[in-house]
């Protein structure tokens, strides 16, 4: 079963090969390009999890191939202090997107609240072809940050950047963004002025939610500018070329690929009332083992290597100068915020899957830049399987919440969720790692900060 599930999961890209072309040094011909993929939340210890998983404990994964690696120092300002040492996505994007260091929450925007341009507006000036791809809502932090400027990550639509209620609590908004107030406006509002080719993903309700002043909402935006707004994916083909195009394809976020049978995530092991008394006493059950399978409600999702496949396709110009494109697999950490390890393992497969793509394009435009990297670390950790001390005459077990995944060859791999009690974890505040094919030797050091990133990305492509 598992075995089908896995197999599954590689459908449509296992016949793509990482051989790097070699760098060619005539810019005339061969164009620049810049595919960045961030993972969500994929630090080393997501990274293991796909290649356990996926490949299996032996196996390499696709970004396993890639020649340059690197580790990322991820940094945050704050408010108060010069440094806090755990991120956001809307900072950490915003970083990758713009080169500046910037408080949690800020999109665009510097800690003194600056707009900030991204590298994908300077590349439009420049006159590159810009995508922006991902598996979340694309007015989600990390996407938004390549495409717009507001002092608060929630500001996704007009009704709610003048403030309210979001995740059940009172929300300032962000007023002095607002349209109706002389600002730029929502992040869906901005997105449909941007200067980005393609944009892909999901998010639909930002753009059919109407300005309370106005009554207006984004999407009309589209009825009176070039664009083209596709909700369906078989509309994609046939998406007029001479407009920018927008696809939102589904309410919220996508749907993600794998969920754990019977939708179950990891789950507290359960303590017996004398061991409540006293740690050293009674007994403790762990969670029974997960197996990871199709999400049902994932079935008429397009795939992110499609989505990109199609932003390629739209972005390459035969005489053009060349593009930049950043590629999200968004819900390693979406999924991992809700202990869901199966949800975060199918985003790793996606993630797979869009470097093969990458890789496969870049065989025919030997000028391409590949990075793949994340924005910051999430909560999951592996854990022994049994305990190391499970042999101590004493209840040992992990705290927090655990799954036990069922993998390949039948052995377990336990994931352990503790950052808090809380419904939802926690970021973490380790390095992230970074793979680029070989255009990036010499570009990309061993070690960079995270701002140095857009730096390498800017440089190549002389902007």
């Amino acid at each position: 079963m598992l075995r089908s599930i896995i197999s599954f999961v590689f459908i449509g890209f296992s016949g793509l090969t990482v051989a790097q072309p070699a760098v060619s040094t005539d810019t005339a011909s061969d164009p620049r390009a810049v595919i960045l993929i961030i993972g969500d939340g994929f630090d080393d210890q997501h990274v293991t999890m796909g290649r356990n998983f996926l490949a299996g404990h032996d196996g390499q994964l696709v970004i396993d191939a890639l020649p340059v690696r690197a580790a990322v120092q991820v940094q945050t300002e704050g408010k108060n202090t010069d440094w806090v040492y755990v991120a956001d996505s809307a900072n950490t994007a915003t970083t990758l997107a713009t080169g500046v260091t910037t408080q949690m929450g800020r999109v665009g925007t510097s800690a003194s609240d600056k707009d900030l341009t991204t590298i994908a507006q300077r590349a439009h000036a420049a006159g590159f072809k810009t995508g922006i791809v991902s598996s979340s809502s694309v007015t989600d932090a990390t996407p938004a940050s390549f495409m717009s400027h507001v002092s608060s990550r929630g500001c996704e639509n007009p009704d709610i950047i003048l403030g309210g209620e979001l995740y059940s609590l009172a929300y300032a908004g962000c007023p002095q963004d607002a349209t109706s107030n002389g600002g730029p406006g929502s992040i869906a509002e901005q997105i449909m002025k941007a200067p980005i080719d393609v944009v892909l993903g999901g998010g639909l309700i930002h753009f059919t939610t109407a300005d309370p002043t106005s009554g207006k909402t984004a999407l009309e935006m589209a009825e009176s500018q070039k664009i083209t707004v596709v909700t369906d994916p078989a509309m994609l083909a046939e998406a007029d070329s001479n407009k920018r195009l927008i696809g939102l394809f589904a309410s919220g976020h996508l749907p993600v690929r794998l969920q754990g049978s019977d939708g179950r995530v990891a789950e507290q092991p359960d303590t017996s009332a004398l061991n409540k008394l006293d740690w050293r006493l009674g007994s403790v059950t762990q969670p029974d083992p997960i197996t990871c399978e199709p999400n049902p409600a994932y079935r008429n999702t397009p795939g992110l290597a499609e989505l990109t496949q199609v932003a390629l396709d739209r972005l390459t110009q035969p005489d053009g100068k060349g593009l930049f494109l950043m590629v999200e697999s968004a819900s390693i950490d979406k999924e991992s915020h809700v202990r869901n390890p199966c949800g975060s393992l199918g985003e790793i497969a996606q993630l797979e899957e869009v470097v093969s793509v990458a890789l496969k394009y870049a065989e025919t435009h030997p000028q391409t830049l590949i990075i793949v990297t994340a924005d910051h670390a999430q909560a999951a950790q592996i854990i022994p399987e049994p305990s190391l001390y499970a042999e101590v005459p004493v209840p040992v077990y992990s705290p927090g919440h655990v799954a036990r995944i069922t993998m390949p060859d039948g052995s377990l791999m336990t994931i352990n969720y503790a950052t808090n009690g809380f419904l939802s974890e926690e970021h973490t505040g380790a390095n992230v790692p970074l793979f680029a094919n070989d255009v990036g030797q010499g570009l990309l050091p061993g070690f960079l900060r995270q701002r140095e990133v857009h730096d390498a990305m800017a440089n190549f492509l002389g902007l």
